[in-house]
Parts: structure tokens; C-alpha cells; sequence
């Protein structure tokens, strides 16, 4: 059960980090953008953070191999990042970032199952 509990946290740690650098890179597309704006995503992040310390120190303490997760947390941004990119900037991946995707999620493949 606690590695579930660490693999969810990693993967919500991952989420709320992107989520708040993705929002902010939209938010400072607009003319009258200002620090101020960012506050909230400068709070999404830190929950993010505490999150992925937290899905690390549990994952490592079960698993007893780092090397894990860190494939899980790359594999949770190759998850994500892709998915909230699209959803929010509504812009399609050019061929040499599908082929990037595709090989780091061949990398982390390896790192688990090899």
C-alpha cells in the first residue's frame, strides 16, 4: 500500500508542478502579465514539491532503489506534460518532439523492466 501511496504522490507532486508552469508560460503570453499574477502558481508548485519529497523519501524507504523512482517520476511527466500541454496551449507536438517522447518513454521502460 505505501508504494502506492508514494507512486500517487509523485505522480500529483509531477502534475501540480506542471500545472503551475504551464499556466504561468499561458498566463505571461498576455500584454499586461505581472509577477504578482504568479503567486498561485508559486503556492502550486510548493504543494507540488512537498508531494514529490514526500513520493520519494516513502518510494525509497519501500522499494530501497532510487533508480525506480526516478523512472516513475520521468514517466509521470512524460504522462502528464503532454496531456496538460495540449489541453491548455491546444497545440500539436511537431514529429521531433513525438520522437523525443517516444525514446524517453522507451528510457524509462528500460530503467523498470531491464
Amino acid at each position: 500500500m505505501s508504494k502506492i501511496v508514494a507512486v500517487g504522490a509523485i505522480f500529483l507532486g509531477e502534475a501540480l508542478s506542471i500545472i503551475a508552469e504551464l499556466v504561468a508560460s499561458k498566463q505571461f503570453e498576455k500584454a499586461d502579465a505581472n509577477l504578482t499574477m504568479l503567486l498561485p502558481m508559486f503556492l502550486l508548485i510548493m504543494i507540488g514539491g512537498i508531494l514529490l519529497v514526500y513520493g520519494y523519501a516513502l518510494g525509497y524507504m519501500h522499494l530501497k532503489n532510487i533508480w525506480i523512482i526516478v523512472a516513475i517520476s520521468v514517466g509521470a511527466i512524460l504522462v502528464v506534460e503532454p496531456i496538460l500541454t495540449f489541453l491548455l496551449f491546444r497545440e500539436v507536438p511537431t514529429i521531433g518532439s513525438l520522437i523525443g517522447l517516444a525514446l524517453g518513454a522507451l528510457g524509462t521502460l528500460a530503467a523498470i523492466f531491464l
